[in-house]
């Protein structure tokens, strides 16, 4: 059972955000950790993750990717606010829903994430990382086109392996939570096609969102460098760092995530 909280202390909405291939079902650890910290906690499933019914092969943007997330800020009372909490992929639709929606948004997490600029285009952190990523890193994933039929026929989905999954994201968690992921994971896409043809990302909108960056020390999926190399390109307010999580934090190091992020609520929620 969680500590009762202090009369007259606002319950923090927290709203958690899977990384690719992945869904909601990422976050059962965390999830009754932070509710039991006191706080209100939201995990969605994005288009055609989880139990989301679509197929990646009917998503084609990062927009339509992200429409749940856009939806959970849509209906928000006015003047209510959240902290986002994005994973991997997961940062890019953080900053979507900044772009749309920066008076919901009390503070951006983003969990050893894909975090872009407003210099550039918002494909750039995606293609700095496959220039910096060799080939063979990439194991087991499988990359597909999308089938000629659609409207946008150089879209690639991709499926981790079970390989990818145990040496490149899964390496220091539990190997329960690893044979759940080989059972869970879905399709997915990085849309870096999308991307790279959609407008900036403003200093109004992404911008002027308060941003805190979590590295996971132990990643090798997204390494620390490149964590690093991210918080440099992109300026944040705040950096917290991990000891001993892989990339799946939230099965590595679940109640130092949850202390990590009850930190940051009380602080910016």
């Amino acid at each position: 059972m969680g500590e009762a909280q202090p009369i007259g202390m606002k319950q923090k909405h927290l709203v958690l955000v899977h990384g690719a291939n992945h869904g909601a079902w990422s976050w059962y650890k965390v999830k009754p950790l932070l509710e039991a910290a006191g706080h209100r906690v939201t995990a969605i499933d994005l288009a055609a993750s989880g139990i989301n019914v679509k197929r990646i092969q009917d998503v084609h943007t990062m927009n339509d990717y992200t429409q749940p997330l856009l939806d959970v800020l849509a209906s928000l009372p006015p003047n209510e606010k959240v902290m986002l909490v994005g994973h991997s992929l997961g940062g890019l639709n953080l900053a979507v829903a900044a772009e749309k929606f920066p008076e919901k948004i009390s503070v951006a997490v983003y969990l050893t994430a894909f975090m872009p600029d407003t210099k550039n285009k918002p494909s750039y952190v995606l293609e700095q990382f496959f220039e910096t990523t060799p080939k063979d890193a990439w194991m087991d994933t499988q990359f597909t086109p999308y089938d000629n039929t659609t409207s946008n026929p150089s879209s690639v989905s991709m499926f981790f392996g079970p390989k990818f999954l145990a040496f490149m994201l899964y390496q220091l968690s539990p190997i329960q939570d690893l044979e759940l992921a080989k059972l869970l994971v879905r399709p997915g896409s990085l849309f870096v096609d999308d991307l790279s043809k959609a407008n900036k990302f403003t200093s109004e909108g992404f911008g002027s969102v308060t941003r805190v960056y979590v590295v996971c020390k132990e990643d090798v999926g997204i390494t620390k460098q490149f964590q690093h190399w991210m918080i440099e390109n992109s300026s944040v307010d705040q950096v917290i760092e991990i000891e001993g999580a892989d990339h799946m934090a939230m099965f590595s190091k679940p109640n130092e995530l949850c202390d990590c992020l009850s930190q940051i609520a009380n602080e910016y929620a």
